[in-house]
């Protein structure tokens, strides 16, 4: 739940009001889906996507596989850099283009937490993402929706106008939602939880148990996700403002609308959800680096070279094409995880229904005719996306 999130929820609720909500409902339910894939890898065959695609195929897709998921993480940390900037200007006054520079400072706190183990960073994390969902809930109570509106938005369906930004930020929401280098670090973290030799029924009882985390987990996301788009639609679409397109403006709107406590919760949740993306962005460029290259470097490093590669695109963004673009920045930014989800979806279902590799537990042709159907909707979605963009 990065700050691509907001840009593509808030964007999505004040153009469309709660027209795209069946997006995220969707998105979340096959963010789960393809999670339990990449927990049933990790348990059942001790291998992380990074290692199954290694092992799966020959140099050439090895490097796309890797540049592909490479790709992805610095694309979510260019969110992440453009998040925190924001907050720090929002919170603290900090020009935009000086609170670029300062979240190469989180590099320190991926430094202290260097050693620590998964558990305590499962923690921290999570303190983070529970201080999000308490800023949006109180927000949709400071602004109470229309809730029966809010129900016509669960039913899929295109909105009448606007088709283009309509799929943008569908694809935005999906990038956002689903995440491929969380398919990569979700496969190699559920392994703390592997027993080793065990038997049948304690493989599936660890399964179980994971599905049930993974379901809590990610429905708590769906909620916080929703929640932004609910507060968008009730605070800008109902009141005319069907074009806010970035953070910042959406942040000088809701304070007049809904008052000084909602829009400081705002910047705070803007804050914590960044340095939550930058945890496990690091921890998923460890994994993908080790498991596709066979190399082993601290956290921080691997902090420092990814943070180093998406500030220079963030700040020649906003250098460039002024603050007003941080929006779109934004919004293309998860629409690019969206553009490289296929290529960590793949490997990751070929993996799951291989029987030499997964054994008795191989995904049913149920469960593998779901799987590619989401694979061909999602590209084919893409593709829609990219000859329009093309012609």
């Amino acid at each position: 739940m990065d700050p691509g999130n907001w840009a593509t929820d808030i964007q999505a609720g004040s153009q469309f009001g709660y027209a795209l909500l069946w997006v995220v409902a969707l998105s979340s339910v096959s963010a789960i889906f393809l999670q339990m894939l990449a927990a049933r890898l990790g348990l059942v065959a001790g291998r992380d996507l990074a290692q199954a695609s290694y092992d799966r195929y020959g140099p050439f897709g090895r490097v796309v596989q890797w540049l592909t998921a490479e790709v992805s993480i610095i694309a979510c940390d260019i969110a992440e850099v453009l998040g925190c900037a924001l907050a720090f200007k929002l919170l603290l006054g900090v020009p935009l283009a000086w609170g670029i520079v300062l979240t190469a400072l989180d590099t320190v706190i991926v430094l202290g937490l260097q050693g620590k183990g998964v558990r305590q960073i499962e923690a921290i994390v999570l303190a983070l993402i529970a201080t999000m969902a308490f800023c949006f809930v109180a927000q949709v109570a400071i602004t109470p929706p229309d809730w029966r509106a809010v129900a016509a938005g669960l039913v899929p369906g295109a909105p009448g106008h606007d088709r283009h930004d309509a799929v943008v930020l569908a694809l935005g929401i999906v990038g956002a939602t689903i995440m491929p280098h969380n398919l990569y670090l979700h496969s190699s973290v559920v392994q703390t939880r592997r027993v080793i030799g065990g038997a049948r029924g304690t493989i599936r009882d660890t399964l179980a148990l994971v599905r049930i985390d993974t379901c809590v987990s990610l429905f708590v996301a769906m909620l916080v996700n929703a929640a932004i788009l609910i507060v968008a639609a009730a605070a800008f679409h109902a009141t005319g403002q069907t074009r806010v397109t970035d953070i910042e403006q959406a942040y000088s709107l809701i304070t007049p609308i809904a008052g000084g406590a909602a829009a400081l919760l705002f910047g705070i949740a803007l804050l914590a959800s960044g340095q939550s993306s930058t945890l496990t962005g690091t921890i998923a460029g460890q994994v993908i680096m080790d498991g596709f290259l066979h190399m082993k470097i601290p956290c921080y490093q691997r902090r420092l070279i990814t943070r180093g590669l998406a500030l220079v695109p963030a700040l020649i963004g906003v250098l460039w094409l002024g603050e007003h673009s941080v929006g779109r920045l934004l919004v293309w930014s998860q629409v690019l995880l969206s553009l490289q989800l296929p290529f960590a979806m793949w490997p990751l279902i070929r993996s799951v229904s291989d029987r030499a590799t997964m054994g008795e537990h191989t995904i049913g042709r149920g469960m593998q005719a779901l799987a590619w159907v989401l694979f061909a909707a999602i590209t084919g979605t893409n593709l829609l996306l990219i000859s329009g963009v093309a012609g």
